[in-house]
């Protein structure tokens, strides 16, 4: 049994108004091809923190690195609002997304329209408690961390649980906006521990889990692809 979030509270309510009116009289956005080949227009900005969440990096935020289409930007902010209340220690923080106007986003092969995000994996520390990978300039914002096949980076360990929870409340979030999570990429050897821990069984049997080994390795961070009716 997979948990169960609310699919409305105050404070889901009140995190999605507030983005909502920061994007008061921003038109909805829509996509073009595909996450590989296409473009987005009306692209918005993710929030650059929440009680529970933060950017990777504030200044690729600025440089416009965070823009997602308009109803990705409502999963991502309802899943953190619903995660804020079964765990709000937890901290969570999101990666690079896409352009505002979508297309090439080097150096990924993907993020072209606005549909993909991408998770740094939820850690703890040696003392158990919820921490923040030690993302930098030095090893390139986060994505040359590399944890070991045990899941361990450091003093700092994978937070399967709190990963978990939050892959099921995007699954909860998007079904709510009415579109679906296409595919997650994450490391096959980590990912079993995943679908091993208590929390993220039964996650393979309502989203898709790429078994293609990725052109570079997804352990600090998993790749999810949402699904959208897109022009072409």
């Amino acid at each position: 049994m997979h948990p169960v979030f609310p699919a409305a509270s105050l404070l889901a309510a009140l995190l999605l108004l507030g983005s909502a009116l920061s994007h008061a009289g921003e038109p909805a956005s829509q996509c073009f091809g595909s996450t590989a080949a296409g473009r987005l227009e009306n692209g918005w900005a993710l929030p650059g923190e929440g009680p529970n969440f933060q950017a990777y990096s504030q200044l690729a935020a600025l440089a416009g690195r965070t823009y997602v289409h308009s109803q990705v930007h409502a999963v991502v902010v309802d899943a953190y609002a619903r995660l804020q209340q079964s765990a709000p220690e937890v901290r969570y923080v999101y990666g690079e997304t896409g352009w505002r106007q979508g297309g090439p986003f080097a150096p990924h092969k993907t993020h072209q329209n606005g549909l993909s995000v991408d998770f740094f994996v939820p850690v703890r520390n040696a003392q158990g408690d919820s921490a923040l990978l030690p993302i930098g300039l030095d090893n390139r914002l986060g994505y040359d961390i590399e944890f070991d096949q045990q899941g361990r980076y450091a003093a700092l360990h994978i937070d399967y649980p709190a990963m978990a929870r939050h892959l099921w409340a995007l699954h909860a979030a998007a079904r709510q906006q009415g579109i679906a999570i296409q595919r997650v990429i994450f490391d096959p050897v980590l990912l079993a521990q995943l679908l091993a821990s208590k929390e993220g069984r039964g996650l393979d049997k309502v989203m898709y889990f790429s078994p293609n080994k990725p052109w570079v390795r997804h352990d600090e961070h998993y790749h999810i692809d949402f699904q959208l009716p897109c022009k072409p």
